[in-house]
Protein backbone atom coordinates (compact mmCIF):
# COMPACT_ATOMS: atom_id res chain seq x y z
CA UNK A 1 0.00 0.00 0.00
CA UNK A 2 0.94 4.08 -0.68
CA UNK A 3 0.45 6.41 2.20
CA UNK A 4 2.69 8.99 0.62
CA UNK A 5 -1.16 11.18 0.81
CA UNK A 6 -1.50 10.76 4.36
CA UNK A 7 -1.52 13.37 6.74
CA UNK A 8 1.66 13.00 8.63
CA UNK A 9 3.94 14.23 11.25
CA UNK A 10 7.19 13.73 13.31
CA UNK A 11 7.06 13.21 16.76
CA UNK A 12 9.01 16.36 17.75
CA UNK A 13 5.92 17.87 16.47
CA UNK A 14 3.83 16.61 19.21
CA UNK A 15 3.10 18.09 22.42
CA UNK A 16 1.73 16.63 26.02
CA UNK A 17 -1.47 18.24 24.97
CA UNK A 18 -1.98 16.32 21.67
CA UNK A 19 -4.18 13.02 21.53
CA UNK A 20 -2.61 9.82 21.09
CA UNK A 21 -3.58 6.57 19.77
CA UNK A 22 -1.67 3.79 19.54
CA UNK A 23 -2.39 0.67 17.45
CA UNK A 24 0.26 -1.87 18.05
CA UNK A 25 -0.85 -5.25 20.00
CA UNK A 26 -1.27 -5.80 23.61
CA UNK A 27 2.62 -7.18 24.33
CA UNK A 28 4.17 -4.49 22.38
CA UNK A 29 1.87 -2.03 24.27
CA UNK A 30 2.57 -3.63 27.79
CA UNK A 31 6.24 -3.60 26.88
CA UNK A 32 6.31 0.44 26.46
CA UNK A 33 3.90 3.15 25.37
CA UNK A 34 3.71 6.74 25.36
CA UNK A 35 1.70 7.74 28.71
CA UNK A 36 -1.83 8.54 28.18
CA UNK A 37 -2.02 7.30 24.89
CA UNK A 38 -5.27 5.37 24.07
CA UNK A 39 -4.49 1.99 22.80
CA UNK A 40 -7.15 -0.01 20.44
CA UNK A 41 -4.63 -2.95 18.55
CA UNK A 42 -4.91 -2.41 14.54
CA UNK A 43 -6.37 -5.98 14.47
CA UNK A 44 -9.42 -4.94 16.82
CA UNK A 45 -9.96 -1.36 15.70
CA UNK A 46 -12.83 -1.64 13.67
CA UNK A 47 -14.38 -3.68 16.08
CA UNK A 48 -13.44 -0.86 18.96
CA UNK A 49 -14.56 1.50 17.01
CA UNK A 50 -17.19 2.69 18.98
CA UNK A 51 -14.90 2.47 22.22
CA UNK A 52 -12.50 5.24 20.30
CA UNK A 53 -15.14 7.56 19.40
CA UNK A 54 -15.82 8.18 23.25
CA UNK A 55 -12.57 9.36 23.95
CA UNK A 56 -10.83 10.64 20.90
CA UNK A 57 -11.88 14.59 21.00
CA UNK A 58 -14.66 15.70 18.78
CA UNK A 59 -12.87 18.99 17.48
CA UNK A 60 -9.20 17.96 17.42
CA UNK A 61 -7.15 15.47 15.63
CA UNK A 62 -5.47 12.04 16.65
CA UNK A 63 -2.41 11.30 16.24
CA UNK A 64 -1.85 7.65 15.38
CA UNK A 65 1.48 5.55 16.70
CA UNK A 66 2.27 1.90 16.08
CA UNK A 67 6.20 0.71 15.85
CA UNK A 68 7.59 2.22 12.88
CA UNK A 69 4.30 3.46 10.81
CA UNK A 70 3.05 1.00 9.18
CA UNK A 71 -0.22 -0.04 10.91
CA UNK A 72 -1.00 3.37 11.97
CA UNK A 73 -0.90 4.46 8.39
CA UNK A 74 -4.05 1.86 7.45
CA UNK A 75 -5.67 3.23 10.76
CA UNK A 76 -4.80 6.93 9.58
CA UNK A 77 -6.41 6.25 6.30
CA UNK A 78 -9.42 4.39 8.10
CA UNK A 79 -10.30 7.56 10.11
CA UNK A 80 -9.74 9.91 7.17
CA UNK A 81 -12.33 8.19 5.32
CA UNK A 82 -14.56 8.17 8.60
CA UNK A 83 -14.00 11.74 8.49
CA UNK A 84 -12.19 12.33 11.62
CA UNK A 85 -9.08 14.44 11.19
CA UNK A 86 -6.15 11.61 11.79
CA UNK A 87 -2.37 12.01 11.50
CA UNK A 88 0.20 9.23 11.12
CA UNK A 89 3.05 9.76 13.46
CA UNK A 90 6.07 8.99 11.08
CA UNK A 91 8.61 6.35 12.81
CA UNK A 92 6.08 5.54 15.22
CA UNK A 93 7.31 4.48 18.82
CA UNK A 94 11.07 3.61 17.62
CA UNK A 95 11.31 7.42 16.78
CA UNK A 96 9.59 8.44 19.81
CA UNK A 97 12.00 6.31 21.85
CA UNK A 98 14.97 7.19 19.69
CA UNK A 99 14.00 11.13 20.06
CA UNK A 100 13.64 10.96 24.33
CA UNK A 101 10.22 10.41 24.51
CA UNK A 102 9.42 8.85 27.83
CA UNK A 103 7.99 5.44 27.10
CA UNK A 104 6.01 3.92 30.85
CA UNK A 105 5.27 0.19 30.91
CA UNK A 106 1.93 1.20 32.50
CA UNK A 107 2.97 -0.18 35.89
CA UNK A 108 5.45 3.24 36.99
CA UNK A 109 8.61 1.47 35.38
CA UNK A 110 10.40 2.36 32.17
CA UNK A 111 9.23 0.61 29.77
CA UNK A 112 10.76 -0.13 26.15
CA UNK A 113 9.78 -0.23 22.56
CA UNK A 114 9.39 -3.55 21.17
Amino acid sequence: MHFGSLPTVGVDALTSEDFLLDVREDDEWEAGHAEGALHIPMSEFVARFGEFTEQAPEDGKVYVLCRVGGRSAQVTQYLLQQGIAAVNVEGGMQAWEAAGRPVTDGKGGIGTVV
